[in-house]
């Protein structure tokens, strides 16, 4: 995101470079190139996601850190990717939609909004907003049943006994996973918890969008023109290593506000994911899908409120190494993808 912002105290500027837009881009190159690199964003970052999905469905807290070097000791590195192939397969596709309605949305509200009378300020808002929200809902379309399937590989451990999970089957590979969910419940299987999942992302997406839009511009409204040059209009160009650390903070920002925010929705919409019996506490042997209602109910008598935010440390930390890694990969691949780079030199 670019801004142009005014320093405290002065009338100089600082000069951001200009917005590339979804018409600037050569659509074939964003599209290769991004799930090129965002496919190795996904393989750095996946062990923590691992992580803080076996925390979630845990009937007992157990800290991040011992849990690693249990995994460590009985499953060896593959512990920490498990599910990776099935989660690869997924992001590419997913990733090309989210990234087209997240760049058409956001050229298009930005237009609208201006138009409406709006500021430059408040116009990227709730474009950004906007944007993340419409792009996360295009995502889950593909999003939700690569999660089904790659997050109950992710809590396959040696045995229930290393988990502590209750309520999870196993299966041998994504393939072998994806067919039994078919056979079993059919393709509504697949999209399970597909409601919370909307409800989790698009929610957490408009919320980080709009954060990171807003934290940019505090972020720089505080260094002003610290880390800057003066240009040739009296104003300030931030270089390369300043506008990379500025958009590395501002998406901490906004991933931790994110994070806190729809914590418990991502808790329970991992539960109704990964366990098939969650609600099937008692001796009954018929099979019943979990619900929301009872799925919560679960967590908070596990151990209350708090349950709901069991993972949070892990989640927090890979949403902000995933947002940092994304945001600075993002807005490369956008300078990579410019259908003339010239003008953005």
């Amino acid at each position: 995101m670019s801004v142009s912002m005014e320093e405290d105290g002065s009338g100089s500027k600082i000069h951001l470079p200009a917005d590339i837009n979804w018409e600037m881009l050569d659509k074939s190159k964003f599209f290769f190139l991004g799930a090129a690199l965002f496919s190795g964003v996904s393989g750095a970052l996946y062990p923590i996601v691992v992580l803080k999905t076996r925390q979630q469905v845990m009937s007992s807290q157990i800290p991040c850190l011992k849990m690693a070097g249990s995994m460590l000791r009985n499953e060896g590195y593959r512990g920490f990717y498990r599910g990776f192939g099935t989660s690869l397969t997924g992001t590419i596709p997913a990733r090309a939609l989210y990234m087209g309605a997240l760049e058409v949305t956001k050229s298009n509200v930005g237009t609208a909004t201006v138009q409406l009378g709006f500021s430059e300020a408040t116009s990227s808002t709730i474009a950004s907003a906007a944007a993340g929200l419409s792009a996360a809902m295009a995502a889950q379309l593909v999003w939700t049943p690569i999660d089904v399937v790659s997050q109950r590989l992710m809590v396959q451990g040696s045995g229930n006994s290393s988990c502590g999970v209750v309520g999870l089957k196993y299966y041998n590979g994504g393939i072998d996973a994806f067919q039994k969910i078919i056979c079993s419940d059919g393709l509504r299987g697949l999209y399970r918890g597909f409601g919370i999942s909307i409800l989790t992302y698009a929610p957490s997406n408009a919320v980080w969008w709009g954060s990171y839009s807003i934290a940019h511009r505090l972020v720089w409204g505080s260094i002003g023109c610290y880390c800057c040059k003066k240009d040739t209009e009296g104003g300030y160009k931030p270089d390369g290593k300043a506008m990379l650390a500025v958009q590395g903070v501002s998406a901490a920002m906004a991933s931790g506000v994110s994070a806190l925010v729809t914590m418990p929705l991502d808790t329970v919409k991992t539960r109704l994911q990964v366990l098939d019996d969650d609600c099937c506490c008692s001796s009954s042997s018929s099979r019943r899908t979990p619900t929301v209602l009872q799925t919560v109910k679960n967590l908070v008598k596990e151990g209350g409120f708090s349950a709901c935010y069991r993972g949070l440390g892990p989640r927090w930390a890979s949403m902000s190494m995933s947002a940092i890694t994304m945001i600075t990969t993002y807005e490369f691949l956008k300078k990579l993808s410019t259908k003339n780079q010239e003008t953005f030199v």
